[in-house]
């Protein structure tokens, strides 16, 4: 596969975290009855995101202040969008126009009426509504007979690029990793929509930047690096931006010591943006595949409950990550070869996986053991 997309080539379309080829296998597995892929769809079809009552409740202004007091529309923005991206995959398997029509009506209800985001956590809210969202009109845009009016998709796509764009191509090096991590996954779904190169081609180069900076390795030095244009340039500061952890050991992430669950997040957003490039022609998972396996088995160890060492995080651990390992997995097993046992384990002990009701949704159904392109 080719490292770089050639300036000017077209993007593969449906490319947003889930291929043409991803999405025949979905159907192919559910339609023979195969496990887990038919229990993954089953819990996706008859959860509150797969009825065909769902109503969206947009607004125009998402506010989402730290500690969601005075918040407006971020939970039913979440929801939308993952709702939108559920029947999205339901019309994908089944081919019920049902499906494509309620995806369609969730979205042209947010195209109509939202205009911008506000307060302290909208770039984060921008991110995990947009990755999904970008997702979600992906597939409906480029699935046969879906029947997406052309005004309604640019009225769609202008949306993304005018409520959502400005705020996921922020620059916050100071903030917790999984924030940029997740801004740029939203940034890189968002481009590949669009067929926004530039976009595209920030976000790849953003992404080559944060996950060295979030995921250690021994060949990094003694400490972590640092992000670019952070705060966090002394040994003292970077040890206070990785939650007082003093000893790295290869696969500790910069808020392994905060909890898994953000950790998680970041794990899955990595893989997202790695998987959205890789279906345009981008190897980004190359860069990253010894950091992303150290990872994902150094965390999966201790969400399993093994002990930690008295030098990690003063001996304690807070194992509550997500359903976030399907994507990094397939590619590192079944695309490379490469096995990561703890890992595997670990998925295997909590397929299929469902939804966080954030950002990441199904990824049993769409990635277990699927590495078509």
């Amino acid at each position: 596969m080719a490292r770089a997309l050639p300036p000017g080539a077209p993007f593969t379309h449906p490319g947003v975290l889930v291929s043409k080829a991803q999405l025949d296998v979905v159907r192919k597995n559910v339609i023979a009855g195969k496990q887990p892929w038919l229990q993954a769809f089953l819990d996706m079809r008859d959860s509150k995101y797969g009825s065909y009552k769902y109503a969206a409740q947009p607004t125009a202004i998402v506010n989402c202040p730290w500690g969601g007091k005075g918040a407006k529309g971020c939970l039913e923005e979440r929801q939308d969008a993952i709702a939108a991206y559920t029947q999205a995959l339901l019309y994908s398997v089944t081919g019920e126009h049902q499906h494509a029509l309620k995806a369609r009506e969730i979205m042209d209800a947010w195209s109509a009426k939202l205009k911008r985001h506000t307060a302290q956590d909208a770039q984060l809210q921008s991110s995990w509504a947009g990755s999904t969202w970008a997702r979600a009109a992906e597939i409906v845009r480029y699935a046969p007979g879906a029947g997406w009016p052309a005004d309604r998709v640019r009225r769609f796509a202008a949306m993304l690029r005018t409520a959502y764009l400005p705020e996921v191509t922020r620059d916050l090096p100071d903030y917790n990793g999984n924030w940029d991590l997740a801004m740029t996954d939203a940034a890189i779904g968002i481009a590949v929509f669009t067929d926004d190169h530039k976009t595209f081609d920030t976000a790849v180069k953003r992404f080559r930047g944060l996950v060295p900076d979030y995921f250690y390795l021994r060949k990094d030095g003694k400490i972590p690096l640092t992000p670019a244009g952070s705060d966090a340039n002394t040994v003292q500061k970077l040890e206070t931006y990785w939650f007082k952890e003093t000893k790295f050991e290869d696969g500790i992430a910069q808020e392994t010591c905060r909890n898994f669950k953000h950790v998680g997040y970041s794990l899955a957003a990595t893989a997202h943006i790695a998987e959205t490039a890789w279906h345009q022609g981008v190897d980004l998972y190359g860069d990253v595949k010894d950091r992303l396996k150290a990872a994902l088995d150094f965390h999966a160890r201790y969400e399993m409950g093994a002990k930690p060492p008295q030098w990690l995080c003063g001996g304690r651990v807070v194992g509550n990550m997500g359903p976030d390992l399907e994507v990094a997995l397939n590619h590192l097993e079944n695309r490379l070869g490469t096995p990561v046992p703890a890992a595997h384990k670990l998925v295997e002990q909590t397929r299929p996986a469902g939804t966080d009701d954030l950002f990441v949704s199904w990824e049993t159904l769409t990635h277990a053991d699927n590495p078509a392109d």
